[in-house]
């Protein structure tokens, strides 16, 4: 961390909502903050969304955020898995959607659809055997490049996504090259 960030954040702070317990990194900034309603926050920073849990916050990645909506006073954010690869492919599972109740939302909601839309550079979906996958490319906070992620539906052949998705990375980096 630079001296000059550093004695910013001394004397004006980190940007961090009283009470917060997480440890931002080095180069992370804060955009938005809220309160929820059940206890801790939910902090959108340049590299995540921070959320409460009962070990204290964790970070998501704005590309592992597969989805999230605001209404009715609570933001729901569906949370995805890294669970294999195929090939240059990242293959994803969503978690069960999380509600957070926000005691005064401010600009939080827009900050977070503005950083999760903002990670995705295309995406698509294909019928496969069984159902289909979304095929996002993505950009990951703090790396350089895109990533291919690809998302079933439920029910698609397991092999059908690994034979598909290995293909289409295979592609991308042929047209890279």
């Amino acid at each position: 961390m630079s001296v000059f960030r550093k004695l910013l954040d001394k004397i004006v702070g980190d940007g961090t909502p009283p009470g917060f317990t997480g440890t931002l990194d080095e180069e992370e900034s804060v955009a938005e903050s809220a309160e929820c309603r059940s206890g801790g926050h939910l902090v959108a920073t340049s590299l995540g969304l921070w959320v409460p849990t009962d070990d204290g916050p964790r970070r998501i990645g704005w590309h592992l955020i597969s989805k999230a909506t605001w209404g009715n006073g609570e933001l729901v954010v569906t949370e995805a898995d890294e669970t294999g690869t195929a090939g240059d492919a990242v293959l994803l599972a969503d978690r069960t959607p999380r509600r957070y109740p926000l005691v005064n939302p401010g600009k939080l909601p827009h900050a977070v659809h503005r950083r999760v839309t903002g990670s995705i550079r295309s995406r698509h979906h294909r019928d496969l055997p069984g159902g289909g996958a979304w095929f996002v490319q993505r950009k990951v906070p703090g790396q350089d490049g895109i990533v291919l992620q690809v998302r079933p539906d439920q029910g698609t052949d397991e092999d059908a996504v690994r034979t598909v998705a290995a293909e289409v990375a295979a592609k991308i980096r042929e047209a890279l090259q």
